[in-house]
């Protein structure tokens, strides 16, 4: 059709996105993984920076809906997880001193030849999170920044500072008095700490500082937020299922003394994972109360919320945190609410939910069918916490939830996710095809729940493919992925053999899945968009390489060239197959084929080094 061809690609994407039926298009990237501009770059990314503004635009153009952060805390300088981080506080190495240089209303306190002077020369080498040269630059300017505001900031400044100190009193004061007596300490591990520790009149400064710098991150963020609306996306949140060692600090009475919360056993990880988190007691309305302020606020920041481990606030799995062996502990644990007669948990009899009569004792503890049955107003009490979720969300106008859910479904947290008709996980690349009934397969999936071919816990997709490749399992998938992308009976052979043969195809294939399933919301993480094979995060693993990838500056560069090897998520000719099949199997009868035709045609200039960008 003609008026295809004068469409723009932003004006192509997003209505094919919406003929599928697609609501949500959302790229996951978090903070410190964004790329940044000539002379912004400290060695750390930032979604407040210039390039992340282009990288908006760029994913715009592909027919994105929206961002989804990771966690944004402050973490420790022994784990630089956003996962372990604060669930209050900001983390200030995502402040973009680019753009206090650049904003006027900064122009009392952010002089931009001094900003200048921090930004690390020569650049830092791109793709990677230099964490001390980060950390060094972002320092000395947020210093300078500091020192400034309380010498030069108008009077309206430090008007507006203490307005957001004393509305964010309830967790501010809290953070800021750990960030003295870290500074005094020269740790910021409390279990470190003198018992007498008590703050300087330097290190108290130290939390004037820190309040300030709160206010500065919470206000770029809220520029970020403007910015996104403009364009009709959406910013997702993400509520993490741990605590930091500074939100803990202070609160060890909302929490079990004597279990903490892990993953159990699964076919992920047949082992287990004791990550340690701490378990809020739900017999303390004080603890209710912290989780609900959390929520709340959460829910002023963002337009919707991924739920971490949604296990983890229905039916916790936890183990004895005193144990010397945590593997083996948590392999022995059990579930907080369902336990009503373990006899080797006897104290969380008390706080069963389900009753011995609804335990199918012949499973595992650790298995979805372990509770077998549940009556309504047991369902209502396993609902409290995403019960709170939803309702903070609804209060805040909004009401997006994305619940994580992977390996583990347990049936209460089945009956929660459909008490308040919410969607789950459907992780494509770990689909069982042996198993026609398997959640992770696209064809299971529902309206409500998110797809996606990895997340950023798995290996990127051009690994996995490789995988299959050489395990012999290509075919397969090829098989698997043909039958449900060519409707004609006739064809489906000759699909699967080229996809068998071509990885390149059979990651293009993989992507289009997605787009042709019964969900309404499709989730890519920023390595499976671009084609990186590097893994950004080694589950379990501790150290600096550890969740350190970013997209490289030139991502322009860098999509091109891997969309042209077959690497990169090829969205135009996804959504142009997607179409086809779509047209094919609709009821309406309705045709898609020139919009197809075009996002093909522009999809093969991309692979042939001419971007279309501008339509």
């Amino acid at each position: 059709m003609p008026e295809w061809t004068r469409a723009t690609l932003r004006e192509l994407t997003h209505a094919a996105r919406a003929a599928l039926g697609i609501d949500d298009l959302v790229l996951a990237i978090h903070d410190a993984s964004f790329p940044s501009n000539p002379g912004e770059d400290v060695g750390r990314g930032t979604p407040y920076s210039r390039g992340a503004r282009r990288l908006v635009a760029f994913a715009d153009a592909l027919g994105f809906t929206g961002l989804q952060l990771g966690p944004q805390g402050v973490t420790t300088a022994t784990n630089r997880s956003p996962y372990d981080g604060t669930v209050y506080s900001r983390n200030p190495l995502s402040i973009s001193l680019d753009a206090l240089a650049r904003d006027a209303q900064w122009a009392s306190v952010a002089d931009a030849q001094t900003l200048a002077s921090v930004t690390p020369w020569p650049p830092p080498e791109p793709g990677r999170v230099h964490h001390a040269m980060a950390e060094a630059a972002q320092a000395r300017g947020l210093d300078a920044v500091f020192s400034r505001f309380d010498a030069h900031a108008p009077r309206e400044l430090h008007a507006r500072v203490d307005a957001f100190r004393q509305g964010a009193a309830f967790w501010l004061t809290h953070d800021a008095e750990f960030e003295a007596l870290a500074a005094e300490a020269g740790s910021d591990d409390p279990l470190l700490w003198e018992p007498d520790l008590a703050p300087s009149a330097a290190s108290r400064r130290q939390a004037d500082r820190y309040a300030f710098l709160q206010f500065v991150v919470h206000e770029q963020h809220e520029a970020l937020r403007s910015a996104l609306r403009s364009i009709g996306w959406r910013l997702f949140g993400d509520l993490q299922v741990g605590l930091s060692p500074r939100d803990r600090w202070r609160r060890e009475a909302l929490f079990f003394d004597d279990y903490a919360l892990g993953a159990p056993p699964s076919r992920t990880d047949p082992l287990g994972q004791p990550w340690g988190y701490g378990v809020l007691r739900p017999d303390l309305p004080a603890a209710t109360a912290f989780f609900r302020a959390r929520v709340r606020k959460m829910a002023g920041e963002y337009d919707g919320l991924r739920i971490d481990h949604p296990h983890g606030l229905v039916c916790p799995w936890v183990y004895d945190r005193r144990s010397p062996d945590p593997l083996k502990a948590v392999a022995e644990g059990a579930r907080l609410f369902e336990s009503p007669d373990l006899p080797d948990h006897p104290a969380l009899a008390p706080l069963a939910i389900a009753r011995p009569d609804q335990i199918d004792r012949a499973k595992k503890r650790y298995a979805d069918e372990w509770v077998r049955s549940l009556d309504p107003a047991q369902v209502d009490r396993y609902a409290e916490k995403i019960g709170i979720v939803v309702e903070e969300l609804v209060a805040s106008g909004n009401g997006c939830v994305a619940c994580e859910v992977l390996s583990t479904a347990p049936h209460p947290l089945v009956a929660v996710l459909r008490r308040f008709a919410l969607g789950r996980f459907r992780v494509t690349q770990k689909a069982d095809l042996a198993n026609p009934r398997d959640g992770y397969r696209s064809e299971n999936a529902q309206p409500n729940d998110w797809i996606m071919v990895g997340t950023h816990d798995t290996l990127p997709l051009v690994r996995i493919v490789e995988g299959w490749i050489s395990a012999g399992t290509a075919p397969a998938r090829a098989a698997y992925l043909a039958a449900r992308l060519e409707p004609r009976a006739s064809e489906r052979d000759a699909m699967a053999r080229v996809l068998g043969r071509d990885p390149g195809a059979l990651v293009q294939a993989m992507f289009a899945d997605l787009f042709a399933s019964p969900a309404r919301h499709v989730l890519v993480f920023m390595s499976d968009l671009f084609g990186l094979a590097d893994i950004y995060n080694k589950p379990g693993i501790v150290d600096d390489d550890n969740w350190s990838l970013r997209l490289p500056n030139a991502f322009e560069a860098t999509y091109a060239d891997n969309l042209a090897a077959g690497n990169a998520m090829d969205v135009l000719g996804g959504l142009a197959l997607a179409l086809r099949v779509h047209s094919q199997t609709a009821s309406d009868g309705a045709s898609w084929s020139g919009l197809a035709e075009e996002l093909d045609r522009r999809a093969r200039q991309w692979r042939a080094g001419r971007s279309p960008l501008d339509g």
